[in-house]
């Protein structure tokens, strides 16, 4: 495999890693801590 597969592989995991840990916070167990700054403001 060359230099430039090797780059472009690893970029790819990274990608691929960091959408699924942003998907797990914002729609699994964690997301029961996060706050709706929408529902924080009294109108």
């Amino acid at each position: 495999m060359d230099n430039a597969t090797s780059i472009g592989l690893t970029f790819a995991a990274v990608i691929i890693c960091l959408t699924a840990f942003s998907i797990y916070t914002s729609f699994g167990p964690p997301s029961r801590e996060l706050g709706d700054p929408f529902e924080d403001h009294d109108d």
